[in-house]
């Protein structure tokens, strides 16, 4: 999917000793929007935009080592090596010194021939990771003026990551202008760097700049235009992110000195094996504790009580990102945990006066096929005609921002219609809910009407998965080993064939051994993931778990 943007010049940061002068670039090719204020908190303003930075750039897939300084050391060293060898085996001497005398011609030669492309290669990469950094980003942050607050959106390369910057009108001591709209802003290594400047003792002015949208023909030179094609998965786990804020979740309140012990806990300690999961142990009126596997270490929370009306205990994954939290915790005064569930997305938000900082999580940081049959974070929510869609997105759109509760009362429908009405333009891109104000905003991800029906599942079996769940056809059955591992089975009914596929999971809920008798796990067992009757066998247990929670 290809994303297009044209910025006329680009953001800079302006400092002198008594003011410093953000201006960002906004996107040509998007309505007008700009924005000219005068911040009142620098500092939070500063870490805040910062760890937005973090979320893009974050990506924590792995990495395989860069062996070439290696490889070619190894090739200076194979005389020393075949020599030894000599050393040790006299009697065929003379026929390895031959031999010797050869390879070492033809590593030496290769070495030399290859040396200056090994380092010319490393030298690049170093060069543009550290200089132009931005080149290595896939899609700038999305910038939305509305009339009661400015928020910056972005998600990570890794696919797992959501942050939102959300900056009230009361953050800046002077507005001058605006226009509310949504655009893309250019967001380089570079801005990121001349942001560590900004200081309280000088005035910081924010602007959204309106003169790119007022040049004339004969300054288009000066336009920088960007074509980013992005994998259909990374626009699907943005929408699902966005989509998961608008579902049922326990809160959590954690004290900023809470988030600060858990996250010493994992800078002091290197897992090497599972479980990697960060235990949630909530009872009412007590201290929330967490636990920290594998090694079973309990973080209570003295300052920070559940105030939930049932216990429950939730489990999460791909902690290490919780690390973008670390430049917040001087500033922020309290913290709020969204979770929705074990396995499920988590949301955490920063409370930093009248601002807000929003970090939201996917399941796990790696969304491999072990996870796959997340869709139901895409699925409708409520059958709603097209008409009544529109109509409700169209009042929407009159204030740009409203509770559920007063968009019903206005528009005369139902609160499930208007829910199910604003559910759909959500996974669409088109609004999105605010944790921090409990409320819908209207913010068009992209210029151009995004594909929601390609969009929606990652692949045909996901699809197929749906269907079978949608026609009730899934029976599941749970077994809880000792060792941690659960055993699924059940059956799956496809046409007029009933299929029983198996699934262990491991202590982390991973896909570790499954077995089906349909032609497609025949011909592939696991090397193209779980078949469509496994998912839906998988997609039905995580269903029932949820509705127990919810329950309880």
């Amino acid at each position: 999917m290809q994303f297009e943007t044209r910025y006329f010049g680009a953001s800079t940061v302006a400092s002198s000793p008594e003011a410093t002068g953000v201006t960002f670039a906004p996107d040509t090719l998007r309505k007008p929007t700009h924005f000219v204020g005068t911040l009142g908190d620098e500092l939070a303003f500063r870490e805040a935009i910062s760890a937005l930075h973090d979320v893009v750039v974050s990506d924590l897939r792995f990495k395989p080592k860069d062996r070439t300084e290696y490889e070619a050391w190894l090739a200076q060293q194979e005389e020393a090596f075949l020599a030894d060898a000599l050393a040790r085996h006299g009697d065929v001497t003379a026929r390895i010194g031959e031999v010797q005398t050869e390879l070492n011609a033809l590593w030496n030669e290769q070495a030399r021939v290859m040396k200056p492309f090994w380092d010319a290669r490393k030298r690049f990469y170093d060069y543009t990771y550290k200089k132009y950094r931005d080149l290595w980003f896939v899609l700038d942050p999305v910038i939305t003026v509305h009339p009661d607050e400015v928020f910056f959106e972005c998600f990570s390369q890794d696919e797992s990551s959501y942050g939102r910057l959300g900056c009230s009108y009361e953050v800046f001591r002077e507005i001058s202008d605006f226009a509310c709209g949504t655009t893309n802003v250019d967001y380089s290594a570079a801005l990121y760097n001349e942001f560590q400047k900004i200081r309280t003792y000088k005035d910081t002015q924010l602007t959204v700049d309106p003169s790119g949208f007022e040049v004339q023909t004969e300054h288009e030179d000066t336009y920088k235009e960007v074509k980013i094609d992005l994998p259909d998965s990374w626009v699907r786990g943005f929408l699902q992110v966005s989509s998961a804020m608008t579902l049922p979740a326990k809160r959590v309140d954690l004290h900023p000195m809470d988030v600060h012990n858990l996250l010493f806990v994992l800078k002091r300690r290197k897992e090497r094996e599972g479980p990697r999961s960060l235990r949630f142990h909530l009872t009412p009126g007590e201290p929330v504790r967490i636990v920290v596997e594998p090694w079973n270490v309990e973080i209570r929370c003295p300052r920070s009580i559940y105030r939930g009306s049932e216990p429950d205990e939730i489990r999460v994954w791909g902690r290490r990102r919780l690390m973008i939290l670390e430049r917040l915790i001087p500033v922020a005064k309290s913290f709020s945990v969204f979770l929705l569930g074990t396995g499920l997305p988590s949301f955490y938000l920063a409370d930093l006066g009248h601002m807000s900082f929003t970090l939201g999580l996917s399941g796990w940081t790696r969304n491999d096929w072990s996870r796959q049959g997340n869709f139901d974070l895409m699925a409708p929510r409520a059958d709603v005609d097209t008409v009544t869609k529109q109509e409700v997105f169209r009042a929407l759109c009159e204030t740009w921002q409203e509770a559920p509760e007063s968009l019903a009362r206005r528009t005369g429908f139902d609160r499930s219609t208007v829910l199910g009405a604003l559910a759909a333009y959500t996974q669409a891109g088109r609004a999105i809910y605010d944790l921090n104000k409990g409320v819908y905003r209207v913010r068009e991800l992209s210029r151009e009407p995004l594909p929601l029906e390609k969009l929606r599942f990652a692949n045909e079996r996901e699809q197929a998965a749906e269907r079978f769940l949608e026609a009730d056809a899934v029976t599941v059955n749970a077994e809880h080993l000792p060792d941690g591992r659960t055993v699924l089975t059940g059956t799956v009914r496809d046409g007029d064939t009933t299929f029983e596929p198996t699934l262990i999971l491991d202590s982390d809920e991973r896909i570790v051994e499954a077995t089906c008798g349909c032609s497609f796990y025949v011909r592939n067992k696991l090397m193209k993931g779980p078949c469509e009757h496994m998912l839906a066998l998988r997609r039905a247990y995580t269903q029932r778990t949820r509705f127990a929670g919810m329950l309880n």
